[in-house]
Parts: structure tokens; sequence; C-alpha cells
């Protein structure tokens, strides 16, 4: 059982910074951006990079949640609301794994917008009046309890609905260094066609070259914005519900794997994980976490509204 979650029923944030290292070597490849490449920043001291976004670490929050093969979420993870889009009969896409999650223009134009109808009733929205909060957290809680944790913009109803994010996560990188190498791709059969048909055609040896870069500190940063979770008014159980689903998700990326990408395969360095604030709050194991989400969830036991709607 977690013996000490009570440590943050006065806390108004969990914070946690996970020190992290290449599983092999010293180089590691980090996230990149069209037109700007790897986000190397300077700060007081030295030359830092950022390893992985937080919209990036949010998918791979939800990522842990989900069964690829059976394309439905995993075991512990059953009873919690989302939303699924089948096209003939058939699995097509869900709110658990759309980058936008309610906010996917497949969930917005399911059903011939059943979706949309279903959940602005339920929001209680009406573009003359202010948004209904209350209505529209729970409506959240009972389609996708994720974007009560990850944030969601549902623009296509109201530009005035959204919720930030509660859970937020981004690694970053200190004092590193270009680490670049190169290759090429050899062409054994014409290797000096490149000049007849180009190298855009895939004929001729093709040179490339490679930035990966070194660290002397990798850092996952985790905030959980537990003043926020309580603001949603939905009661301490749904409250308790939402901690340790954003914790289960955070152990369970910790304890799997962390290969963001092919050249940047990490790890945690000291798998003992200690909250920075509040002081002393040490990340359950797994075992625990599984344990008290389903019984945050049995004791919830709350009907959600988890529509199966039909892709337009």
């Amino acid at each position: 059982m977690i013996s000490d979650i009570r440590k943050l029923d006065t806390a108004t944030k969990l914070l946690f910074s996970i020190e992290l290292q290449p599983l092999q070597g010293e180089r590691f490849q980090p996230t990149g951006f069209p037109g700007l490449g790897a986000a190397t920043f300077e700060s007081k001291n030295c030359t830092n990079l950022l390893v992985e976004s937080l919209q990036s670490m949010a998918n791979r929050f939800e990522s842990v949640c989900w069964d690829d093969v059976l394309n439905k979420p995993k075991p512990a993870f059953d009873g919690l609301s989302y939303v699924r889009v089948e096209k003939d009969g058939k699995y097509l896409t869900s709110s658990e794994t759309e980058a936008h999650r309610l906010n996917s223009v497949y969930i917005e134009t399911s059903g011939d917008g059943a979706f949309h109808e279903a959940f602005a009733r339920a929001a209680k929205y009406d573009e003359k009046k202010p948004v209904d909060r209350s209505a529209f957290v729970s409506a959240l809680l009972q389609y996708d309890v994720n974007s009560l944790l990850h944030g969601v913009f549902l623009e296509s109803i109201g530009g005035r609905l959204r919720i930030a994010r509660a859970l937020s996560a981004f690694i970053e990188a200190t004092n590193v260094h270009q680490a670049i190498s190169g290759g090429v791709k050899t062409d054994h059969v014409q290797p000096g066609k490149e000049e007849e048909r180009g190298a855009k055609e895939g004929y001729g040896n093709v040179p490339f070259s490679r930035e990966k870069f070194t660290a002397e500190k990798i850092t996952l940063f985790v905030n959980l914005d537990l003043a926020q979770i309580r603001g949603y008014g939905l009661g301490t159980d749904i409250e308790r519900l939402l901690v340790l689903l954003a914790l289960y998700k955070l152990r369970l990326l910790l304890d799997g794997d962390l290969r963001l990408r092919t050249a940047c395969n990490l790890e945690v360095k000291d798998n003992s994980i200690v909250a920075t604030r509040p002081g002393g709050f040490a990340l359950p194991s797994a075992a625990d976490l599984a344990e008290g989400l389903a019984a945050a969830i049995k004791t919830v036991n709350s009907p959600s509204k988890n529509g199966c709607f039909g892709a337009a």
C-alpha cells in the first residue's frame, strides 16, 4: 500500500528532477524541430539542450496506458473513460492515442457530429453564456479522464473550452557538446551514377553528416499541479484517482523503455526517486501504484460515457 500519499494533501505542486543517462556510451540524439534542428540554448554558465519537449512527454505518458496490439487500454486502466472511434466496425483511433485527445478531427467528425453534440450537452455549453467550468470538467471526467491531466482545447465546440496541463514534463541536458559524425549510403551497383540520375532518385554513393550530443547531466523534470487538480472541484476521491493515475504513468515510463529515438536510449541513473517538492516524498513502486489506482477506480465507480462513435 501507498503509505505516504497523505504528504501531498497540503502541497500545491509535486516536483521531480530525475537524472538520466545514456544506456550505452556517451552520445545521444535530441529531439529535432523543422527549420531549427536541435534546440540548444544558453544559460548563465554553459550551453544546454532540450532533449524532449512537453508535447512529446505528454504523448509518452499516454502511450504507457495503451495496448497497441489489442487497440485498447491496458487492464490496469479499465474503468477510466476515453472515446473510441471505429470505422466499419473496426478500431480507427481514440482519445488515448490522438495528439489532441478530444480535439482530434477524427473525434470531432465522428458519428456525424454525435460526439460534439453529446459533449456540449454534458458541458452545458452555451456560446452566449460564461463557461460552466464545473459542468465542463465533469464532462471531461465522463468522456476522457486523461484530458484532466494532459489538458485539452475544444476550439471546434467553443474557443473557451480549455484545460491546461496538470501533468507536464520535459528533458533537458546541461553543459552539452556536439558530437559530429557521418556516413555514406553506398551504391555497390552504380556508385558513380549520381551525376547522371541524381542522388534524389537513389543512385550513387551519398555521403551525409550526423549531429549528436554529449552532456554533463541529463534531467527529466516532472511537474504535477496538485492545486489545479483540487481546483476542478470534483471531490477528494476523484482527486486521489487523478494523482495516482499521474504517478502510475510516471512510474511505468521510468520502469519501461526510455528509448526516445533510435540513437537516444536512456535509463534512470538512480532508481531511488524522491521529489524535490514536497521534500521526502518517494515515488511508489509500480505494484503499489497499480493497487492504489485499482482501489481508487473502484471507489469512484462512476458510470462513464466511454462512447464508441463511428468515423465520418
